[in-house]
């Protein structure tokens, strides 16, 4: 036989992490046509109103592109679809479920039961204004997107996307569990379905970019500067952004053309997380960690390799990040590995315990801190002339 200088024995143990989406919605509404808390998924607005509006409501359609004037447009389901997929960039998929009817109007907790098990990001009620009087509505809504997103399964995490009524600057409406991290209000003088426009912009854009800014293709009369800082609050020189929790859609003289633009992007909780991307960036990070770490569960031994490997998965998700700027730096530190590069001889019984605890119930703490650094949404400028 001849002699071999190289060996080699490929084993293939090929893993590729799950993947989560950030910008897929579903709108809650009136339809005229489907079946009542069906999920319907759509990847483009015609198929949305020929699946969900009956003869009539096509023909009342039709006979408003004919004659504008005389004929009101239609507010159903299908129309907020169309609104979300009309933003670019936009979002790729959109679930339409049909509300069913009841004495006390739509029956907005069983249609939303029906969403807890998609896999959608940005929830909204199409066509439906926060006022004072259907807060319930809204609360409902909220109390979803804390549920599925505290108790739901992996990468279930969402945000809701909540119209107040035009024209208004009543920032009082929030209250109760409105007040919420995980909610996005808009302020708008549109007789379209900001909701759906604003959540379509979201879902445009990756879970790190902040929302200041973006372009809303939708029809709105611009907010004078009273009432902006009536929604947004005082600020001063140099001062951060005030923010009282809701957004508003700006037309800024700054920018070449005509356009609308949101004009901020923070979430329903000025106290917390104030700004939509940290609690996507937060949603996508901790997923991507876990879809990682997923086979390390039942492989991995407690052991110094074991954990110095369980280190380095969570550097080949991390690193990627920083190398994107999507973060600044991060840190790792596993207690337990600490302990077991010490000399076994210096060991103290506390941490001799600590170990055996871990190895013998087969739990490891990890600790992983994150340095986000957000994106500029205000300068301070000093022209100083001599």
């Amino acid at each position: 036989m001849a002699v071999r200088y190289i060996r080699v024995n490929p084993v293939a143990d090929l893993f590729a992490p799950a993947v989560r989406a950030f910008g897929n919605i579903a709108i809650v509404g009136v339809a005229s046509a489907g079946t009542s808390n069906v999920p319907i998924l759509f990847t483009n607005p015609a198929d949305a109103e020929d699946q969900l509006r009956d003869a009539t409501t096509k023909q009342a359609v039709a006979d408003h592109i004919k004659d504008p004037e005389h004929n009101p447009p239609v507010f159903d389901l299908a129309s907020s679809i169309r609104m979300a997929f009309n933003q670019s960039p936009g979002p790729s998929l959109v679930y339409g479920i049909p509300v069913a009817s009841s004495p006390g109007g739509p029956d907005w907790d069983a249609a939303l039961k029906a969403v807890d098990t998609l896999d959608v990001q940005l929830v909204i009620l199409a066509n439906s204004h926060l006022t004072a009087a259907n807060s319930a509505a809204f609360g409902i809504l909220a109390g979803h997107v804390k549920s599925v997103s505290d108790t739901g399964g992996d990468g279930m995490e969402r945000m809701g996307v909540v119209m107040l009524d035009k024209g208004s600057t009543d920032e009082t409406v929030l209250t109760g569990n409105l007040v919420y991290e995980r909610m996005v209000y808009i302020a708008h003088k549109s007789d379209e379905d900001a909701a759906a426009a604003v959540a379509g912009t979201i879902a445009g854009y990756e879970p790190h970019i902040s929302l200041l800014l973006k372009p809303v293709s939708i029809t709105t009369d611009p907010f004078s500067s009273a009432e902006i800082e009536t929604i947004n609050g005082s600020e001063t020189f140099k001062s951060g952004p005030a923010g009282k929790g809701i957004n508003w859609l700006v037309d800024p003289v700054l920018i070449p053309g005509r356009g609308v633009y949101v004009g901020e992007g923070y979430t329903g909780d000025p106290g917390g997380k104030k700004y939509i991307d940290i609690v996507r960036t937060i949603d996508d990070v901790s997923f991507r960690l876990k879809a990682q770490l997923i086979k390390t569960v039942g492989n991995l031994r407690i052991s110094r390799s074991g954990l110095r490997a369980l280190t380095a998965q969570m550097e080949a998700v991390l690193e990627p990040l920083v190398r994107a700027e999507v973060i600044e730096g991060y840190d790792i530190v596993i207690p337990i590995l600490t302990m077991l590069d010490k000399d076994p001889n210096v060991l103290t019984t506390a941490e001799l315990n600590q170990i055996n605890s871990a190895q013998s119930q087969r739990v490891v703490e990890v600790l992983v801190a994150v340095d986000y650094a957000g994106a500029i949404h205000r300068l301070a400028i000093t022209l100083k002339f001599e």
